[in-house]
């Protein structure tokens, strides 16, 4: 297209293909354009700079947010093999002015209305050509050519599906919407006026939303990533190296596409899918021919225009006034919006990844772009190397025998160079031996692969974030998208602060490290062990988490001290994130937590919430010490908290059905552990006072009484003649089938080794159960099943032993009949040890 001695070439290209990429680039090495405009939002222009700036690495991403909602956000991906970002580097290292010409992220970010059909045209062209895969087809005729000579036809191809819209030859448009009817006229008029300059192919700037809708629903059509693509994302993309391509092969891509071409606008007797154009895509459109018309304006001569090849034809030709565009344009929404760079991962380049970026296989394009020297030979290589790594036998023999299969494949089905399916095959077939565990590690390592970006220290971000970035450095971490174990010794300087680090993001809701365990007191000792792993989105929570403060400290300890001060924070919850608190060093949270909790447990009149928080705040302490945490007022919370518990005991346990005598008495259990090793001689003394008078009474539910016995027994309060004698009491004929069994329960449960050797307790539960009626035997048999499975398999034998000889257990190959040791074997082996030490006896 020429205006007044101006000339304006259209890049119809595809989302991240390698190929595309390629061929751009040398078309704007011949073209030389004095102006670029690529599809992307118009407000990020003054990002362009950091391009070429140092530190900055692809796969990297646009990220435009609402700074008060910044959950509202939406992703521009790159990564070095996408045209758009060729096209960025082209104008940087040429210092020609590039722009981008989308609708801006002040008004993506506002829009109410997402994308409305998400129609293929790839599909149609694939089917016109014989393929039953749009993937195939684009990657046969595009992505295997090295130059740009098919992209003229491809753009014919997009404009006859277009004008097929409007003359009904494909179907209707999904929406009649009045406003639109100037613009569809003013398109279809364009289309029909197409300048014969050939367009030159590459991919579109892709927009996918982080917690709103952004704009990536037409970018869907631009990649062909509709419904014909192959679930599997091993035989998904089939690319081959365009600079493999021999000169006098140059041609076919562009003959199968106009044959393509021809039967679509003829169609014949292949069926054609509904053509539809949504209002976003015509509006977006409409924004690119207005920012065009203004690079003219402003003095462009040579204006090269890169888009998706859907939108191509209506970027094409004549543009017209610009009335209708006007038109269309007018009163669409706005709000206030913040633009960035921020890293990006291939696998989120992959649309398993749920941003839509069009393609399954990013490490399989990233190695098509960068090695272009023999790519099959070098990516079987890579391939070998990622199963050695995991301990898998594959030898060079392998990879030679892989290279001719590949090879052998792409011949036999007529293409120039081996495409993914045929490097696939032949490692599934030569590398792997059939097995599609192994396969899968290729595809997850290599095929989709997870290198990670970076962007330059001086990118605009919140303080936030250059506060977490200085304290990465300055810790020597490294931020990875491969999951990485670390572990932590807490008696190094270094590593307590990372750790700290790591749970102070937790508290922002930033989880980049992950604890090897659930359970949080894993950390009660000098080792800490961490899962790192790194997610592009973690980006907006960064930016969400900026609003409590300016530093990765001061923000954690203003979120936790806002959570606990809500007036339903229970004490329990207190006590969590008094844990947390002491875990990630926040001194500044920890005095008002510590008076929040005792305002709170002072109100609370429940014991089970106080008997609940009770372990948590005694595990609080014994982190404090090995931290180095002064937790003498915490100390103080945890004695009050105690002497409450063991107050209020007596009336807690009073009137428990089974069920809830079964969860009080896993508090208990929980509680007791905790006393104990606090190892408080106060705290254990007051302790099992109340367990001791929990003992005594006769109107508690058994399974607690048991379980106190039990509890005092093991701390040596009540001997093996009292616990027999209180068993005996429960067994006898005042009380219940039911009622004896959840004493035995709350007795036993979980320890077999007491029946094993004494066999005055054994004695007198069998006795029990021999005397039970049928009846009485049926109701109890659940809950003796549940006691007695609960032994290990070891005990259950010596128990059933016992049974069978009348109480007499042999438990070791080192006792006697009559249970007591054997001396004379015990002789031998201590002279056998004192031989192998070098001692005498």
């Amino acid at each position: 297209m020429a205006k007044g001695g101006s000339v304006t070439r259209v890049f119809g290209i595809r989302h991240h293909g390698p190929g595309s990429a390629r061929s751009l680039r040398l078309a704007l090495e011949a073209f030389r354009p004095d102006t670029i405009l690529i599809e992307g939002p118009a407000d990020a222009d003054p990002l362009v700079g950091y391009v070429a700036a140092a530190g900055m690495a692809p796969p990297v991403a646009l990220l435009a947010y609402v700074p008060d909602t910044p959950a509202t956000a939406a992703f521009w991906p790159y990564a070095v093999f996408s045209p758009e970002w060729q096209a960025l580097q082209y104008a940087v290292e040429h210092e020609v002015p590039v722009r981008f010409c989308d609708l801006p992220a002040t008004t993506v970010l506002a829009a109410e209305d997402e994308p409305g059909d998400r129609f293929d045209p790839l599909s149609t062209l694939a089917a016109a050509g014989g393929y039953d895969d749009a993937e195939r087809w684009w990657d046969a005729v595009v992505e295997s050519t090295p130059d740009a000579a098919a992209f003229d036809a491809i753009t014919e191809a997009m404009a006859a599906l277009r004008e097929a819209a409007d003359d009904g030859h494909a179907g209707t448009t999904s929406a009649s919407i009045p406003d639109l009817e100037p613009a569809r006229g003013l398109a279809a008029g364009e289309l029909s006026r197409r300048d014969q300059s050939p367009p030159q192919s590459g991919s579109a700037g892709s927009a996918g939303s982080a917690g709103s809708a952004g704009s990536a629903g037409s970018d869907a059509i631009e990649s062909g990533s509709g419904a014909d693509r192959s679930a599997d994302p091993i035989a998904g993309d089939v690319g081959a190296d365009p600079a493999a391509i021999s000169d006098h092969e140059e041609g076919a891509a562009a003959d199968s596409v106009a044959e393509a071409v021809a039967d679509v606008i003829e169609p014949g007797p292949v069926p054609l899918d509904p053509v539809r154009i949504d209002a976003h895509t015509l509006r977006r459109e409409a924004f690119m021919r207005q920012t065009m018309r203004k690079a003219v304006k402003d003095g462009a001569r040579r204006l090269a225009v890169v888009c998706g090849a859907w939108h191509a034809p209506a970027l094409a030709g004549k543009l017209g006034p610009a009335t209708a565009d006007t038109a269309l344009l007018k009163g669409l929404p706005k709000t206030k919006a913040t633009l960035t760079w921020v890293p990006w991962t291939h696998s989120r380049l992959a649309t398993t990844s749920g941003y839509g970026a069009g393609i399954t296989s990013p490490g399989w394009y990233h190695h098509l772009f960068t090695e272009t020297e023999r790519p099959i030979v070098r990516w079987l290589t890579k391939v070998a190397g990622v199963l050695r790594a995991h301990d898998l036998p594959v030898s060079s023999a392998h990879i030679i025998e892989a290279v001719r299969l590949a090879e052998t494949l792409a011949a036999l089905r007529g293409r120039p160079l081996a495409g993914l399916s045929e490097v696939t095959e032949a490692t599934r077939a030569v590398m792997c031996a059939g097995d599609e565990t192994m396969l899968r590690l290729v595809v997850n390592e290599l095929v989709i692969g997870e290198a990670l970006g970076t962007v330059p220290e001086g990118t605009p971000t919140v303080p936030l974030d250059a506060d977490l970035r200085a304290r990465i450095r300055s810790l020597r971490m490294k931020q990875e998208a491969l999951s990485r174990t670390i572990d932590l010794d807490l008696r190094k300087e270094r590593e307590v602060e990372r750790s700290r680090l790591l749970h102070r993001l937790r508290v922002l809701d930033i989880p980049w490290g992950t604890l090897t365990t659930s359970e949080v007191r894993s950390t009660g000792t000098f080792r800490e062990t961490w899962t790192l792993e790194w997610r592009p989105e973690y980006a907006i929570s960064i930016i969400e988490a900026s609003r409590w403060g300016t530093t990765v400290g001061t923000a954690a300890e203003a979120k936790i001290l806002d959570t606990a001060s809500r007036a339903d924070s229970t004490v329990g919850e207190l006590t969590a994130a008094l844990e947390v608190a002491l875990l990630a060093d926040l001194g500044g949270a920890t005095d008002g937590l510590i008076t929040r909790l005792e305002s709170a447990a002072a109100l609370d009149h429940d014991i089970t919430h106080l008997l609940a928080a009770l372990p948590g705040l005694i595990r609080t302490l014994r982190y404090g010490d090995v931290r180095g945490t002064d937790t003498k007022a915490l100390a103080h919370v945890a004695d009050g908290l105690l002497v409450r518990v063991c107050a209020g005991l007596p009336g807690a346990v009073t009137g428990l059905d089974t069920d809830a005598a079964t969860e009080f008495r896993a508090l208990l259990d929980a509680a007791h552990t905790a006393v104990h090793t606090r190892d408080d001689g106060w705290a254990t003394t007051e302790w099992l006072g109340a367990l001791r008078k929990l003992a005594d009474r006769d109107d508690v539910h058994g399974a607690l009484v048991g379980r106190a016995v039990r509890l005092l027994c093991d701390a040596g309060i009540i001997d093996d003649i009292d616990s027999a004698r209180r068993l005996s009491a429960a067994l006898s004929v005042g009380n219940t089938a039911a009622a004896k069994a959840a004493w035995v329960d709350g007795f036993l449960g979980g320890r077999g080794l007491l029946l094993v050797h004494d066999r005055e307790l054994l004695h007198l539960i069998d006795a029990w159960l021999r005397d039970l009626r049928e009846d009485q035997f049926v109701e109890t048999l659940p809950l003796l099943r549940r006691t007695f499975g609960a032994f290990e398999p070891g005990e259950r034998r010596a128990i059933g032993q016992a049974v069978r000889k009348g109480g007499v257990v042999s438990t070791a190959a080192g006792t006697s009949a009559d249970g007591q040791f054997d001396l004379e074997r015990g002789s031998i082996a201590m002279r056998t040890a004192a031989e192998i030490l070098g001692v005498s006896v």
